[in-house]
């Protein structure tokens, strides 16, 4: 079943149930539509477009901050059998015109905070015929997207949409170079619906905290498991300790996806005595789980000193694999953190050698993957896409190894491996030594160049709020924890970059240091 006809069929079983709850809690907002409302809003998103000339295989970019709206606009996208084009919030003018170019969009969804990105490039934008504004006050020349709405029809179109037909084109975060677009299908979509539900269980009694940004594969893809079963979810829109915390509370949340930066903010404030957990009502909160970068098992270790009860879990994935799950550990394992787990339902997943073939245990090789998830391509890329599918199996660039039970841990991304005097240095295992430290907030490692050995190893250091740390602390931290050679030999001390997704923003790290 596709997912857009998901949403039907909730509004069919629970039409007066709530759906989505979105919340703004610095200005005390809180809006609420019910499964039927939903259903209706997303036919009216989709008759509208229609209006405007959209078709199946259009390209429609769809650039707004998180919210019912933006949820609403996505089915109606779909349901025209047009692809949907769902643009990173961080882009530049710049970005949003490549994105723009690549996809050939005819349509673009806007919410008003990137009026003035879209205003300084809309006369290079010639191909997109109708521009779309959410908000107040809309810019001369573009369509009011409540006007629209409020004159179409809530019946839905009848447009044949089989499976294997595109459903979106999605761009990578870019964070080892420009953003790439990727082909994903319908089936794509309900494979994910699935994996997530089977991984973490969700039934129509849960409410899914939604935080992370929904333009990228990972927060949308782990929400899909609530759409399978009818299940709420509320949409947090600014993101604090507390606003966390507090929604947790209010809404009877259950299960929160967080990235790592967010859980240490959580930890830090809770350490500091900022807050308190007697104040809020966290006894519906079931599971905690975290993905899209590695995680430290020092941060699950300190998160379960504070919550005992409570599970948690981690997903692999990337947007060619249709979001997170390919690879998943499993609320059952949780003696395995640190670990990224084993292949996730449905796919099967390997480490190999720069020949593919399978590395012995404990030894570093390429993650490799394969399953209905599976991106078709690289948009009007053959020649990565051919590098990046073979024989049916994705080659992640991920550096991992395989223990003797079977659990895959990440090592790194192949591209950030720093080779100093031939020695081969994998950045995570550093990052995370350097995270356990009981000062240190966060850390980046990257390579910079060296003219006796080509490259040595430097730390990026964010220490935590109200505390001193000196170089020759982390030195000699480092030289307790790892092997001479994978000492850093310069030391940073400010805050890591990372982009909406929680990576680390390693290009800009080595500009600035290079």
């Amino acid at each position: 079943m596709l997912i857009s006809d998901l949403l039907k069929e909730n509004a069919c079983l629970y039409p007066e149930d709530s759906a989505l709850v979105e919340l703004k809690p610095s200005r005390n907002l809180r809006k609420e539509i019910t499964w039927r409302e939903f259903d209706a809003r997303a036919n009216k998103v989709a008759n509208a477009l229609q209006s405007l000339g959209v078709k199946k295989s259009d390209k429609v970019i769809h650039l707004m901050m998180n919210s019912i709206n933006w949820l609403e606009a996505y089915f109606g996208i779909i349901r025209t059998g047009a692809w949907a084009v769902p643009l990173n919030f961080r882009f530049t003018a710049a970005e949003i015109k490549y994105c723009a170019d690549i996809s050939e969009a005819r349509v673009m969804i806007l919410s008003e905070e990137f009026r003035e990105r879209v205003e300084a490039i809309r006369h290079l934008l010639p191909k997109i015929e109708h521009f779309i504004f959410v908000g107040q006050k809309t810019p001369a020349g573009m369509n009011a997207y409540e006007d629209l709405l409020a004159g179409a029809a809530t019946q839905p179109l009848s447009v044949r949409i089989a499976p294997e037909d595109v459903c979106g084109l999605y761009f990578t975060s870019g964070t080892t170079g420009d953003p790439k677009p990727i082909v994903l299908t319908h089936a794509n979509m309900e494979f994910a619906c699935v994996v997530e539900q089977k991984h973490h269980y969700q039934t129509k009694q849960d409410n899914f905290i939604l935080i992370p940004p929904l333009y990228h594969t990972g927060a949308k893809m782990h929400w899909f498991g609530s759409l399978l079963v009818g299940g709420r979810a509320t949409i947090l829109t600014e993101i604090s300790p507390q606003y966390i915390l507090e929604t947790v509370s209010r809404e009877k949340g259950t299960i929160v996806w967080l990235l790592v930066p967010w859980a240490q903010d959580i930890l830090v404030a809770l350490d500091r005595g900022d807050l308190k957990l007697q104040d809020y009502d966290l006894s519906k909160w079931r599971l905690m789980h975290i993905g899209a970068q590695p995680v430290p098992p020092s941060l699950i270790k300190h998160w379960k000193r504070y919550f005992p009860a409570m599970q948690y879990d981690t997903n692999y994935g990337l947007s060619e694999s249709t979001g997170p799950g390919c690879i998943h550990l499993g609320i059952e394992n949780e003696h395995k953190v640190g670990a990224i787990g084993k292949a996730g339902y449905g796919w099967q997943a390997r480490i190999v050698d720069d020949k593919g073939k399978d590395v012995p245990v404990d030894v570093n090789g390429e993650i490799i993957i394969k399953g209905p998830g599976l991106m078709r391509e690289y948009y009007k890329n053959p020649q990565k896409t051919a590098e990046t599918l073979k024989d049916g199996w994705l080659y992640t660039g991920d550096i991992a190894r395989v223990d003797k039970d079977g659990f895959i841990w990440i090592t790194d991304r192949k591209k950030d491996v720093i080779i100093t005097g031939g020695e081969n240095i994998y950045p995570v295992e550093i990052e995370e030594a350097l995270r356990a430290h009981p000062k240190i907030n966060d850390a980046a490692v990257i390579g910079i160049p060296d003219e006796r050995l080509g490259e040595i190893c430097a730390a990026v250091i964010d220490v935590k709020p109200g505390v001193m740390l000196a170089e020759k602390e982390v030195a000699d931290y480092c030289a307790e924890k790892l092997a001479h050679y994978k000492r850093p030999r310069r030391i940073f001390f400010e805050k890591v970059p990372r982009n909406p997704t929680g990576k680390i923003e390693k290009p800009k790290l080595r500009e600035k240091h290079r």
